[in-house]
């Protein structure tokens, strides 16, 4: 049995959702998001909450997926989805041109232009070495982020390159000359 699947989705005020075919479009106060559903399985309302039904036990393994990917798109229509970037190495900088391209230079000959999809928003800090990357999609939130970090992945011998603030990198050591 599902785990997952069968804790119910907390609808907050505001929300709304509308199944279409093998699609839900949540509604909230941040936007439309829209989320896939797995045949046999179905969503209904009780007092407050969205669960997620399936069919059959056949369904079992996509129960749990399809309740996750309906909460995070309820969640991404209320509070929103965001991911830290840290930008770490002497002269490797962020900045923002104009609304919808954010400018890298992480030591290459040539800066890199970035441009953001719909529907994704990035704040840099004063010191253009911390990102903050937002949005309603929890998906495209993530590869957003994901793309930033493989522009310089980090390195474990400097330990320089763009990486999520909540990594830690494990430092290697170099060569050990020869005696």
């Amino acid at each position: 049995m599902s785990r997952i699947g069968k804790k119910p989705i907390p609808l907050p005020a505001g929300v709304k959702y509308k199944v279409e075919g093998n699609t839900v479009l949540v509604e909230g106060p941040k936007g439309i998001v829209s989320a896939l559903i797995a045949e046999g399985v179905s969503l209904r309302t009780a007092d407050g909450h969205l669960v997620v039904e399936r069919a059959s036990d056949d369904k079992a393994a996509v129960h749990g997926l399809t309740r996750a990917l309906v909460h995070n798109a309820v969640h991404g229509v209320t509070q929103g989805w965001k991911k830290e970037l840290d930008i770490v190495g002497i002269g490797y900088r962020a900045e923002l041109k104009g609304k919808g391209t954010v400018v890298f230079t992480l030591g290459y000959s040539h800066p890199i232009e970035f441009p953001l999809p719909s529907g994704i928003a990035v704040a840099i800090d004063p010191k253009q070495t911390h990102l903050t990357v937002s949005g309603i999609d929890r998906q495209k939130v993530g590869q957003v982020a994901a793309d930033m970090r493989s522009l310089r992945k980090p390195d474990p011998y400097k330990n320089k390159g763009v990486r999520y603030s909540d990594e830690r990198l494990k430092k290697k050591a170099g060569k050990t000359g020869a005696k």
